[in-house]
C-alpha cells in the first residue's frame, strides 16, 4: 500500500521517444511534420559529423605534436638512414652492372702487292742510313722492343739504342712510330 502511495506523490512524466525506421523517424507528436522532422535528423546528423571531424583533428594534431616534438632526433635520424640506405644500394648497382662488352676483332690481312717492295736505293743513300739501321728500322717496325732486337740481332742492347739513336738523327724523327712513318714515307721499309 505504500508503494502505491508514493506513486500518487510524485507524479513521474515520461520522456517522448521517436524510433527510427529505414524511411525516417516516426513522428514524436501528432502535431510535428514529415519535412521539419528530417530537417532536424539531418541537421543532428551534420552537428555529430562536424563534432567528430574537429575530434578527428584534434587527436591528429596532438599525435603529430608528440611524433615530431617529442621523438624529432629519432625521426631525422631515420630519414637520413633511409637516404644514404638508398643511395648505397643505387651506387652498389651502378658500380657492379655488368657493361655490354663490346669485342672488336681485327683481322690482319696483308695486301698483297702488284709488285714486290724494292727500297729506294737512291734516297737510302742520301740519308746515309747503313744496312745495320735499315734492318734496326724494319724491326722496329714489327714492333719489336730494345731488347727483343738485341736478342734477334746478337748484339747488346746498348748498341741497338746506339743504332736507333744514329737513325732517328738521320730520319729526323724524335720517336719509334715517327721514325716508321717516315721510313715508309721515304720507301725504306715496306
Amino acid at each position: 500500500m505504500r508503494k502505491h502511495q508514493l506513486d500518487r506523490r510524485h507524479p513521474v512524466s515520461l520522456p517522448i521517444i521517436a524510433v527510427f525506421s529505414y524511411h525516417g523517424p516516426l513522428m514524436s507528436s501528432p502535431t510535428e511534420t514529415a519535412p521539419s522532422s528530417r530537417r532536424r535528423a539531418l541537421r543532428d546528423i551534420l552537428i555529430y559529423g562536424v563534432c567528430g571531424g574537429v575530434l578527428i583533428v584534434v587527436l591528429r594534431l596532438t599525435e603529430y605534436r608528440f611524433l615530431v616534438v617529442e621523438h624529432s632526433v629519432e625521426i631525422y635520424g631515420a630519414l637520413i638512414a633511409a637516404l644514404f640506405a638508398a643511395l648505397g644500394i643505387w651506387l652498389g648497382l651502378t658500380l657492379t652492372r655488368k657493361k655490354p662488352a663490346t669485342i672488336i676483332k681485327e683481322v690482319h690481312v696483308p695486301a698483297q702487292p702488284a709488285q714486290p717492295f724494292v727500297v729506294d736505293e737512291k734516297r737510302l743513300n742520301q740519308l746515309g742510313i747503313t744496312a745495320r739501321e735499315l734492318e734496326i728500322l724494319g724491326l722496329i717496325a714489327a714492333g719489336l722492343s730494345n731488347r727483343e732486337i738485341a736478342a734477334r740481332l746478337f748484339v747488346s742492347e746498348n748498341t741497338v739504342k746506339t743504332h736507333s739513336s744514329r737513325l732517328f738523327d738521320k730520319l729526323g724523327a724524335k720517336r719509334r712510330t715517327q721514325a716508321v712513318q717516315l721510313g715508309k714515307t721515304a720507301r725504306l721499309i715496306p
